[in-house]
């Protein structure tokens, strides 16, 4: 019987890891992304994704000027960031919304092809009818021809924030 030696072994192991595609090798320590969104106005943000969509707060935290401009987020300002989710599990969406009080610098969006960059989100839900009801009550216009049938018992809802992002809402209707 031929011994190989341990370093023969070794090398095999290795070009067998190292010849795997990328995407089967998990280089992240959380799968879910944290999306910050800036705004014109946070109270106003923060009240539409509580009280229409029914995000929770999380916390938040701030970011002083000298950081700001260390990581290159900002160019010396300092930024409170509030953070919304819509669960209270560890691998819930972290929706940080944060302001630096001035109005938004593209055009309102009436559409998807507006604008470039993020442009909308889509939540699915158990039941569209708690939402259509908030978004009754907080006179939020429904956009298009919605709530409109997909397939199954599935519809879609589509709404803006206040700062023009697509909010989409996909569920039965019950």
């Amino acid at each position: 019987m031929i011994k190989l030696p341990r370093l023969f072994f070794a090398l095999v192991a290795t070009s067998l890891f190292w010849s795997r595609p990328a995407a089967q090798i998990n280089e992240f320590t959380n799968e879910t992304i944290s999306i910050g969104v800036v705004v014109s106005d946070v109270e106003k943000s923060v009240e539409f994704y509580t009280k229409v969509i029914g995000m929770k707060k999380a916390g938040g935290f701030s970011v002083d000027a000298a950081t700001g401009k260390r990581t290159g987020l900002t160019d010396g300002l300092p930024v409170t960031i509030t953070v919304l989710k819509l669960g209270d599990s560890k691998t819930a969406t972290d929706w940080k919304l944060m302001s630096f009080g001035k109005p938004a610098g593209h055009p309102p969006q009436k559409h998807l092809q507006d604008d470039t960059g993020m442009q909308y989100i889509t939540i699915h839900v158990k039941s569209l009818k708690p939402f259509l009801a908030r978004i009754k009550e907080h006179h939020v216009k429904l956009l298009g021809e919605t709530p409109m049938p997909l397939s199954g018992s599935s519809h879609f809802v589509l709404v803006q924030d206040p700062d023009g992002t697509f909010v989409e809402l996909i569920g039965p209707m019950e």
